[in-house]
Protein backbone atom coordinates (compact mmCIF):
# COMPACT_ATOMS: atom_id res chain seq x y z
CA UNK A 1 0.00 0.00 0.00
CA UNK A 2 2.10 2.38 -1.35
CA UNK A 3 0.85 6.14 -1.57
CA UNK A 4 3.18 6.92 -4.36
CA UNK A 5 1.51 4.94 -6.47
CA UNK A 6 -1.92 6.77 -6.21
CA UNK A 7 -2.54 9.71 -8.55
CA UNK A 8 -2.17 13.27 -7.29
CA UNK A 9 -5.49 14.20 -5.87
CA UNK A 10 -5.96 10.82 -4.06
CA UNK A 11 -2.14 11.79 -2.88
CA UNK A 12 -3.61 15.00 -1.39
CA UNK A 13 -6.67 13.79 0.07
CA UNK A 14 -5.33 10.46 1.67
CA UNK A 15 -1.61 10.28 1.33
CA UNK A 16 -1.39 11.08 5.09
CA UNK A 17 -3.62 8.30 5.95
CA UNK A 18 -1.78 5.20 3.68
CA UNK A 19 1.55 6.51 5.12
CA UNK A 20 0.04 6.24 9.06
CA UNK A 21 0.56 3.59 11.84
CA UNK A 22 -2.83 2.07 11.60
CA UNK A 23 -2.58 1.45 7.58
CA UNK A 24 1.04 0.36 8.00
CA UNK A 25 -0.42 -2.08 10.83
CA UNK A 26 -2.99 -3.67 8.18
CA UNK A 27 -0.15 -4.36 5.65
CA UNK A 28 1.55 -6.23 7.96
CA UNK A 29 -1.32 -7.80 9.05
CA UNK A 30 -2.77 -8.49 5.65
CA UNK A 31 0.89 -9.77 4.89
CA UNK A 32 0.86 -12.40 7.92
CA UNK A 33 -2.77 -13.68 6.83
CA UNK A 34 -1.31 -15.11 3.19
CA UNK A 35 2.40 -15.78 4.52
CA UNK A 36 0.38 -18.07 6.44
CA UNK A 37 -1.56 -19.51 3.75
CA UNK A 38 -4.93 -17.57 3.99
CA UNK A 39 -6.80 -16.06 0.73
CA UNK A 40 -7.39 -12.84 0.78
CA UNK A 41 -9.25 -10.92 -1.59
CA UNK A 42 -8.68 -9.27 -4.14
CA UNK A 43 -4.76 -9.46 -5.17
CA UNK A 44 -2.88 -6.78 -3.79
CA UNK A 45 -2.49 -4.91 -7.34
CA UNK A 46 -6.54 -4.70 -6.76
CA UNK A 47 -6.86 -3.25 -3.22
CA UNK A 48 -6.41 0.45 -4.11
CA UNK A 49 -8.38 -0.08 -7.83
CA UNK A 50 -11.02 2.17 -7.26
CA UNK A 51 -9.08 5.13 -6.45
CA UNK A 52 -6.43 4.07 -9.86
CA UNK A 53 -9.82 4.14 -11.97
CA UNK A 54 -11.27 6.90 -10.60
CA UNK A 55 -8.95 9.99 -10.09
CA UNK A 56 -10.25 12.64 -7.28
CA UNK A 57 -11.06 15.20 -9.68
CA UNK A 58 -12.95 13.23 -12.19
CA UNK A 59 -15.61 11.96 -9.30
CA UNK A 60 -19.10 12.97 -10.17
CA UNK A 61 -20.98 9.96 -8.26
CA UNK A 62 -19.59 7.58 -5.33
CA UNK A 63 -21.32 4.07 -4.92
CA UNK A 64 -20.37 2.80 -1.52
CA UNK A 65 -20.02 -0.54 -0.83
CA UNK A 66 -19.35 -2.60 1.87
CA UNK A 67 -16.59 -5.24 1.39
CA UNK A 68 -15.27 -7.62 -1.53
CA UNK A 69 -17.12 -10.58 -2.76
CA UNK A 70 -15.54 -13.15 -0.80
CA UNK A 71 -15.67 -16.29 -3.47
CA UNK A 72 -12.82 -17.48 -5.46
CA UNK A 73 -12.23 -15.02 -8.87
CA UNK A 74 -15.13 -12.48 -7.75
CA UNK A 75 -13.34 -9.24 -6.31
CA UNK A 76 -11.63 -7.15 -8.77
CA UNK A 77 -11.56 -4.15 -6.51
CA UNK A 78 -14.62 -1.90 -7.39
CA UNK A 79 -17.53 -2.08 -5.39
CA UNK A 80 -20.46 -4.76 -6.25
CA UNK A 81 -18.08 -5.51 -9.75
CA UNK A 82 -16.93 -8.51 -10.66
CA UNK A 83 -13.98 -9.02 -13.53
CA UNK A 84 -15.34 -9.84 -16.94
CA UNK A 85 -16.44 -13.51 -17.78
CA UNK A 86 -17.53 -14.01 -14.26
CA UNK A 87 -21.58 -14.84 -13.36
CA UNK A 88 -23.02 -11.74 -11.62
CA UNK A 89 -23.80 -11.68 -8.15
CA UNK A 90 -27.31 -11.54 -6.94
CA UNK A 91 -26.92 -7.90 -5.93
CA UNK A 92 -25.08 -7.15 -9.20
CA UNK A 93 -27.96 -8.48 -11.15
CA UNK A 94 -30.61 -6.09 -9.09
CA UNK A 95 -28.30 -2.94 -10.34
CA UNK A 96 -27.88 -4.11 -13.57
CA UNK A 97 -31.86 -4.85 -13.77
CA UNK A 98 -32.53 -1.85 -11.79
CA UNK A 99 -30.30 0.25 -14.56
CA UNK A 100 -32.31 -1.00 -17.35
CA UNK A 101 -35.73 -0.15 -16.02
CA UNK A 102 -34.39 3.45 -15.40
CA UNK A 103 -32.72 3.55 -18.40
CA UNK A 104 -33.81 1.53 -21.09
CA UNK A 105 -31.50 -1.35 -22.38
CA UNK A 106 -30.36 -4.29 -21.40
CA UNK A 107 -29.71 -5.67 -17.79
CA UNK A 108 -26.47 -7.71 -19.18
CA UNK A 109 -24.27 -4.62 -19.26
CA UNK A 110 -20.39 -5.66 -18.64
CA UNK A 111 -20.50 -6.39 -15.08
CA UNK A 112 -17.00 -5.61 -14.08
CA UNK A 113 -17.97 -1.73 -14.33
CA UNK A 114 -14.89 -0.23 -15.48
CA UNK A 115 -16.15 1.84 -17.79
CA UNK A 116 -18.41 3.18 -15.15
CA UNK A 117 -15.29 3.54 -13.23
CA UNK A 118 -13.42 5.52 -15.79
CA UNK A 119 -16.49 7.67 -16.79
CA UNK A 120 -16.35 9.50 -13.17
CA UNK A 121 -18.20 6.51 -10.93
CA UNK A 122 -15.84 6.08 -7.90
CA UNK A 123 -16.95 2.06 -6.50
CA UNK A 124 -15.86 2.20 -3.40
CA UNK A 125 -15.89 -0.56 -0.66
CA UNK A 126 -15.48 1.02 3.00
CA UNK A 127 -13.04 -1.82 3.54
CA UNK A 128 -10.97 -2.99 0.38
CA UNK A 129 -9.67 -6.73 1.51
CA UNK A 130 -12.03 -9.83 2.79
CA UNK A 131 -10.61 -13.05 3.81
CA UNK A 132 -12.45 -16.14 1.40
CA UNK A 133 -15.57 -17.21 2.46
CA UNK A 134 -15.48 -14.96 5.34
CA UNK A 135 -17.53 -11.81 4.56
CA UNK A 136 -16.82 -8.87 6.89
CA UNK A 137 -13.20 -10.30 8.22
CA UNK A 138 -11.69 -7.63 7.30
CA UNK A 139 -13.78 -5.02 8.61
CA UNK A 140 -12.95 -2.62 11.70
CA UNK A 141 -8.90 -3.15 10.93
CA UNK A 142 -8.14 0.13 9.39
CA UNK A 143 -9.48 0.00 6.15
CA UNK A 144 -12.05 2.45 6.84
CA UNK A 145 -9.12 5.15 8.19
CA UNK A 146 -8.57 5.27 4.63
CA UNK A 147 -12.25 5.00 2.61
CA UNK A 148 -13.54 7.41 5.37
CA UNK A 149 -10.57 9.86 4.70
CA UNK A 150 -11.63 9.66 1.06
CA UNK A 151 -15.21 10.15 1.43
CA UNK A 152 -14.55 13.06 3.63
CA UNK A 153 -12.23 14.84 1.33
CA UNK A 154 -14.66 14.06 -1.78
CA UNK A 155 -17.29 15.51 0.89
CA UNK A 156 -15.90 18.75 1.90
CA UNK A 157 -14.87 20.10 -1.77
CA UNK A 158 -16.84 22.59 -3.35
CA UNK A 159 -17.65 20.67 -6.72
CA UNK A 160 -21.73 19.31 -6.37
CA UNK A 161 -21.57 15.14 -6.43
CA UNK A 162 -23.99 12.71 -5.82
CA UNK A 163 -23.42 10.03 -3.41
CA UNK A 164 -25.47 6.80 -3.12
CA UNK A 165 -26.01 4.82 0.20
CA UNK A 166 -27.57 1.31 -0.55
CA UNK A 167 -28.23 -0.41 2.47
CA UNK A 168 -28.11 0.58 6.01
CA UNK A 169 -24.09 0.13 6.39
CA UNK A 170 -23.66 2.59 3.79
CA UNK A 171 -26.01 5.12 4.94
CA UNK A 172 -24.46 4.79 8.47
CA UNK A 173 -21.11 6.03 7.18
CA UNK A 174 -21.99 8.72 4.85
CA UNK A 175 -24.72 10.01 7.18
CA UNK A 176 -22.39 11.90 8.98
CA UNK A 177 -20.49 13.47 5.80
CA UNK A 178 -24.45 14.41 4.79
CA UNK A 179 -24.78 16.38 8.34
CA UNK A 180 -21.71 18.16 7.70
CA UNK A 181 -21.48 18.74 3.67
CA UNK A 182 -25.34 19.72 3.20
CA UNK A 183 -27.62 19.53 0.51
CA UNK A 184 -25.01 21.05 -2.13
CA UNK A 185 -24.80 17.33 -3.01
CA UNK A 186 -27.10 14.77 -4.31
CA UNK A 187 -27.41 11.78 -1.23
CA UNK A 188 -29.52 8.75 -2.82
CA UNK A 189 -29.88 6.16 -0.22
CA UNK A 190 -32.50 3.23 -0.14
CA UNK A 191 -32.22 -0.12 0.76
CA UNK A 192 -29.32 -3.09 -0.67
CA UNK A 193 -29.61 -4.33 -3.77
CA UNK A 194 -29.23 -7.83 -2.63
CA UNK A 195 -32.38 -10.22 -3.11
CA UNK A 196 -32.92 -10.05 0.90
CA UNK A 197 -34.22 -6.17 0.64
CA UNK A 198 -34.08 -4.91 -3.11
CA UNK A 199 -37.75 -5.33 -3.07
CA UNK A 200 -38.27 -3.07 -0.26
CA UNK A 201 -37.38 0.40 -2.36
CA UNK A 202 -34.41 -0.38 -4.27
CA UNK A 203 -36.24 -1.18 -7.41
CA UNK A 204 -38.31 1.60 -8.66
CA UNK A 205 -35.43 4.03 -6.99
CA UNK A 206 -34.48 5.09 -9.94
CA UNK A 207 -30.89 6.35 -8.86
CA UNK A 208 -29.36 6.19 -12.49
CA UNK A 209 -31.45 8.82 -13.75
CA UNK A 210 -32.06 11.16 -10.68
CA UNK A 211 -27.87 11.33 -10.45
CA UNK A 212 -27.82 12.47 -14.04
CA UNK A 213 -30.50 14.84 -13.67
CA UNK A 214 -28.67 16.44 -11.14
CA UNK A 215 -25.50 16.77 -12.55
CA UNK A 216 -26.65 18.02 -15.83
CA UNK A 217 -28.78 20.79 -13.54
CA UNK A 218 -25.40 21.71 -12.05
CA UNK A 219 -23.53 21.88 -15.48
CA UNK A 220 -21.88 18.68 -15.60
CA UNK A 221 -22.51 16.06 -17.78
CA UNK A 222 -24.20 12.79 -17.17
CA UNK A 223 -22.13 9.69 -16.17
CA UNK A 224 -22.89 7.06 -19.07
CA UNK A 225 -24.06 4.16 -17.43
Amino acid sequence: MNPDELEQGWRAAAGAVLRGPRLQALARRLADEEAAGVAVYPSPTCRLRALALTPFASVRVVILGQDPYHGPGQANGLAFAVPPGVRPPPSLQNILRERAEDLGGAASAPADLAAWARGGVLLLNRVLTVRAGQPASHAGLGWEALTDRCLEALACQGRPLVFMGWGAQAQAALAPLRARAGERHLWLFSPHPSPLSAHRGFFGSRPFSRANAFLTSHGEAPIDW
